[in-house]
């Protein structure tokens, strides 16, 4: 018998992958979580029936949310995570000798002990003695942060349900705040190119630049997400991601990585058309 993942990534397109068990179903607080064995990709995790995280692909995701920013900035010591409960971003940010201290929010516990059981891969360092994890709404906790982070990664889910605060003016005001003078802020950004995300990219690039400077998009290829073309944010108060990378530097340190490189990091700032449209408030028609 096949059984098949489905997932809806429009009303008219759907995403599937053949999987040979499902590993874990439960109902937490916030969301329903289910794990899922496939032979192309291994285990994998969704949150109300949408794909977060496979063990074939996740490299592409976590290497670009955390080594664009620190190839900017090298020296930053302390960083705020927020989502980012399978513990992905949390992997390679201990990888910099230099980072003192990680604070990992995540609004739903289920999933950092599922990550644990079923996706030891990504949630491999979350024990790490730098690691602080907090159990609560992320916009609530930045809230009383002031001056406080080098880095804040908001590596969340879509903007609905447990996510939905996470893209919101406020939000991203409370995080300019919670940065420190040098602060740069990296957010999950959504796909361009199907219209009800490309929406809410539009929304939070629009709201981010409110407030920082400094607001620029960056995109790389993510074949489990809708479309396979996804974007980050990167925001900051003093940063330019391309005037300021720091090539050398970072190269210097060694670090073997999959999917990241000096090259790709300015190449990915060069963005299509359609895209230069959709962040400038337009349709591009």
């Amino acid at each position: 018998m096949d059984l098949w993942y489905k997932e809806q990534h429009t009303k008219d397109v759907q995403f599937s992958i053949r999987v040979e068990k499902q590993l874990f179903t439960a109902r937490s607080e916030f969301q329903r979580i289910d794990v899922f064995y496939s032979e192309e990709f291994g285990r994998f995790m969704s949150l109300d029936g949408l794909m977060m995280v496979t063990e074939k692909d996740e490299f592409i995701y976590h290497e670009m949310i955390v080594h664009v920013p620190m190839a900017v900035n090298p020296a930053i010591q302390n960083v705020l995570v927020v989502g980012g409960g399978d513990g992905g971003a949390v992997r390679e940010l201990v990888r910099y000798d230099g980072i003192q201290k990680i604070d990992l929010v995540e609004i739903d516990q289920m999933v950092v002990d599922t990550c644990r059981k079923y996706l030891p891969q990504t949630a491999c360092k979350l024990d790490d003695p730098r690691v602080s994890i907090f159990y609560e709404n992320g916009l609530r906790f930045v809230r009383s942060c002031e001056n406080k982070y080098d880095l804040i990664i908001v590596d969340s889910t879509d903007p609905f349900g447990p996510g939905e605060g996470l893209f919101t003016k406020e939000f991203y005001g409370n995080c300019y705040h919670a940065l420190t003078k040098d602060g740069i802020l990296v957010n999950q950004h959504e796909t361009p190119y199907y219209q009800d995300y490309a929406r809410s990219m539009q929304l939070a690039h629009q709201r981010i630049q409110t407030f920082f400077p400094i607001c620029k998009v960056y995109q790389f290829h993510m074949p489990t997400y809708p479309s396979g073309h996804w974007l980050f944010g990167f925001a900051s108060k003093t940063y330019d991601p391309i005037e300021h990378l720091d090539a050398e530097r970072w190269n210097a340190l060694g670090l073997k990585t999959r999917y990241y490189n000096t090259e790709l990091h300015r190449g990915c700032f060069a963005l299509p058309n359609y895209v230069k449209d959709l962040l400038e408030g337009n349709d591009g028609q």
